[in-house]
């Protein structure tokens, strides 16, 4: 498998809180509108400024953020999974600029009394944009906390009219051969699936931007799936089809390595990757290691979906 430890990354500054909100309300109050955008590319590396028009998006601050320090704009841009421009925590900032996002259209099809296709831009008008920042965790024993833009899935879902024999959510992807990798790394487009009520549930959220910007391509852009109490390659990147379907859809980790990555993937520090314990994870910016938190620390909102369930078999 590809997917491994992590080598140590050098630390690098943490972005506060504040100054990312002062930064934010200064550019608000000065009505410089898409210039804003540029303001914000102030000493972000060119690789990551070459993959991504970024305009600056207009949110509102959500009652599910964290309080935590955010992860520093370079490293949320610059250290990726994004397998279809390459393995190597590098490539997605230095492959991505070749994908075309603009335009792009989202088709929500099967198990829908209002099946359709959205336009990037009608969609970023579906539902009020908020400002989510999340922890995210990744499998491999690293995590950030990013500053999200987007707005609930379910207000996407509720607007299609999902019929009541709809059990799952299906994610595919873009994929295209001339720009992607051709190597069979996974199974491509990449597909990923949760449970109808785990994609209902307020804290699932569309991206379609972070740090108030559009997303960059390496992030996913312009629209990806955020589901914060799992590991971070259940959040779909470039989404193209969403599909209700009544059967469990096939994913593509688990199509890959069953016996390593389950449907579910939920954050559990109690069940480790065969290859690693899953007990501590290092958050980017920091030297030491914290221990992970059930759920993601997300339990108080999410553990009632589970009930009844047996987390390691059901992983």
């Amino acid at each position: 498998m590809l997917i491994k430890r992590p080598p140590d990354i050098p630390s690098s500054e943490i972005t506060s809180r504040n100054l990312f909100e002062n930064r934010r309300a200064f550019l608000a109050r000065a009505g410089v509108g898409l210039a804003a955008g540029a303001a914000l590319w102030h000493g972000v590396p060119e690789a990551a400024r070459a993959t991504s028009t970024s305009t600056a998006l207009a949110t509102t601050p959500s009652a599910f953020s964290t309080t935590e320090a955010l992860t520093d704009y370079k490293s949320v841009t610059t250290y990726n999974n994004f397998y279809e421009f390459g393995t190597d925590k590098a490539d997605p900032a230095r492959n991505a600029g070749r994908m075309v996002v603009r335009p792009w259209t989202l088709r929500v099809e099967g198990l829908a009394g209002r099946p359709r296709t959205f336009d990037i831009d009608a969609l970023l008008r579906l539902a009020p944009l908020e400002e989510r920042i999340y922890r995210m965790r990744c499998v491999e024993g690293w995590s950030m906390v990013i500053p999200w833009v987007g707005f609930p899935l379910a207000a996407l879902l509720k607007d299609v009219d999902p019929l009541g024999s709809a059990k799952y959510v299906e994610f595919l992807t873009h994929y295209d051969p001339e720009i992607m990798t051709r190597r069979p790394v996974l199974e491509w487009p990449y597909g990923e699936g949760l449970r109808m009520d785990e994609a209902l549930h307020p804290l699932t959220l569309l991206a379609v931007g972070l740090y108030g910007e559009t997303l960059p391509n390496q992030n996913g852009a312009p629209v990806r799936l955020v589901v914060p109490w799992k590991y971070g390659f259940k959040s779909a990147k470039s989404i193209v089809t969403i599909r209700l379907t009544e059967k469990q859809p096939a994913t593509a980790w688990n199509r890959a390595a069953p016996q390593e990555y389950g449907f579910y993937s939920n954050v559990n520090p109690e069940v480790s990757h065969p290859r690693w314990s899953q007990a501590t994870e290092r958050r980017i910016g920091e030297l030491r290691r914290r221990p992970t938190l059930m759920f993601n620390g997300y339990a108080d909102q999410v553990a009632s979906l589970y009930q009844g369930m047996d987390l390691r078999k059901h992983y």
